[in-house]
């Protein structure tokens, strides 16, 4: 495993993409930094983070033409891995909202941002990166926010984060080709935020708002819900908006 940390960068993502973009990568690299002074997040979002109680990082995988249409294989596991680190530290009420941010409860303590590079029809290599609210303590303008910290009796220290959830990632993403796309869509299902609950979902164009259950995911990765009448849609990230 190859690590590089920077005392300050603006985004993990966009330097280990240019890094990429230089010279040949290892399998894993991995990048994280204290300060990072322009996260990304999922819809051009950008991603809150102080030095002392944040954990950011991005991890450059190698994939051995992975189709394009199984896009969401990668989200899907990169969740379920965090998933099962944050289980060693009794983290409870661990759940994924769609398509891969995670919760504590009702709080989102994690940010992620998959970005995949292309070669036809496979993808070849991903750039995936993570944002951890350890230990912060308030986020200006940002009430659906929380920390591991306020969800657990236990005391988190950041670097033992750290190596539990790169050693989970490791295992998790090095058997993605092997697991079945049906599969790991069952497994990150039972893990799914508000599945089979009303919620209250709004169109980012039009501003309307309207009550839906998330009954699960598309083979494609979309968000499965059904309305009050009855109608069954799949919807992708753009479309919707979940405020629950």
């Amino acid at each position: 495993m190859n690590i590089i940390k920077l005392h300050a960068i603006d985004s993990t993502n966009s330097f280990l993409k240019e890094l990429a973009r230089k010279e040949p990568l290892p399998d894993f690299t991995v990048v994280t930094t204290q300060n990072q002074t322009a996260g990304r997040g999922q819809r051009g979002n950008g991603w809150y983070s102080t030095a002392e109680g944040s954990l950011i990082f991005s991890v450059y995988k190698i994939f051995d033409h992975l189709p394009v249409i199984q896009h969401f294989k990668i989200s899907m596991m990169v969740s379920l891995a965090l998933i099962e680190a944050f289980q060693l530290f009794d983290i409870p009420e661990i759940k994924v909202k769609w398509p891969n941010d995670i919760m504590a409860g009702n709080k989102k303590i994690v940010g992620i941002l998959v970005e995949n590079n292309l070669m036809g029809e496979f993808i070849t290599s991903s750039v995936i990166g993570i944002g951890i609210n350890v230990s912060v303590k308030s986020f200006p303008d940002l009430p659906q926010a929380g920390s591991l910290s306020f969800s657990s009796d236990s005391v988190i220290i950041k670097e033992e984060l750290f190596q539990s959830i790169l050693k989970s990632l490791g295992t998790h993403l090095a058997n993605l080709m092997n697991v079945r796309f049906e599969e790991l869509k069952t497994l990150y299902e039972a893990h799914l935020f508000r599945k089979n609950v009303i919620s209250v979902f709004e169109d980012p164009l039009s501003g309307k708002r309207f009550n839906a259950v998330i009954k699960g995911i598309s083979s494609q990765g979309e968000l499965v819900i059904e309305t009050e009448e009855g109608l069954m849609s799949q919807v992708g990230v753009k479309e919707l908006r979940l405020l629950f």
